[in-house]
């Protein structure tokens, strides 16, 4: 029987020493069976003044706490690390990379609520986790699913996030099951996950607003510009621009 881990991580930062002080997380079957994991961790990493900004944690909060690698939550991943379970975040890239600097070496299958967001409510301007919450009206249930699961809702906090999430998923799985009937959602989800999506339109920079194929059309040198200077862009910047491009990105 598949277990679904939805979980989400506040953190000293958000650069290459920057670790895990807290995690949130539910984990569920389809039996309807739920953990819950709301734990504050311990870092001999400085806490950053902006991440304090971002989810409120203090030095003092995490003094005496266990490690990440101490807690409950760090331990059942463990216990259910296998291709047969699914390991669930929002833009999971971040929270997979913070735990596996604690040693967490994966074998789940990988949902990235950020991505299949992308691909599947593409007609969204974005796809920020606080975004959707208002945009799909999750706020009109959470405090109802809240209350049940006994959690206390919090912008910027990992469980209150992961309560967000799995409202959202349910969105997810309806979606899949509306635009591709034929498969299982959640792998196709997983799928999705590993799929690139193709942006339409530049949301920053001097063509901010504007279609990207007519960009490519018109100024590709532009784009191959960005392709090259931009050491930061995201992965599905760099699949759209490869694409419109073609195979030529020698700019």
């Amino acid at each position: 029987m598949p277990h679904y881990i939805l979980f989400d991580t506040e953190t000293t930062g958000g650069s290459a020493e920057d670790r895990i002080i807290q995690f949130g997380a539910m984990i569920f079957d389809h039996t309807g069976n739920m953990e819950t994991f709301d734990e504050i961790c311990h870092s001999d990493v400085e806490i950053k003044l902006e991440a304090m900004e971002v989810h409120n944690i203090t030095p003092d909060m995490i003094e005496g706490k266990p490690k990440a690698v101490e807690t409950s939550f760090y331990k059942r991943i463990n216990e259910l690390n296998s291709p047969e379970n699914f390991l669930i975040a929002h833009n999971i890239k971040f929270d997979l990379g913070m735990i596996q600097k604690e040693g967490f070496e994966n074998q789940l299958q990988i949902i990235d609520t950020l991505r299949c967001a992308k691909h599947l409510f593409s007609e969204l301007p974005y796809h920020r986790l606080q975004y959707l919450r208002y945009a799909l009206k999750l706020y009109e249930t959470e405090k109802q699913e809240a209350q049940k699961l006994n959690i206390t809702i919090k912008a910027h906090d990992a469980m209150g996030d992961v309560l967000v999430m799995k409202l959202f998923l349910s969105k997810l799985v309806a979606k899949c099951r509306e635009i591709y009937p034929d498969y299982n959602p959640m792998e196709k989800l997983v799928a999705l996950t590993a799929t690139p999506v193709l942006i339409k339109t530049f949301r920053f920079g001097k063509y901010k607003g504007q279609e990207i194929a007519k960009v490519a059309s018109e100024d590709a040198g532009y784009l191959g510009w960005m392709r090259k200077n931009m050491q930061d862009m995201d992965e599905d910047l760099k699949y759209t621009i490869d694409k419109y491009l073609g195979s030529d990105n020698s700019y």
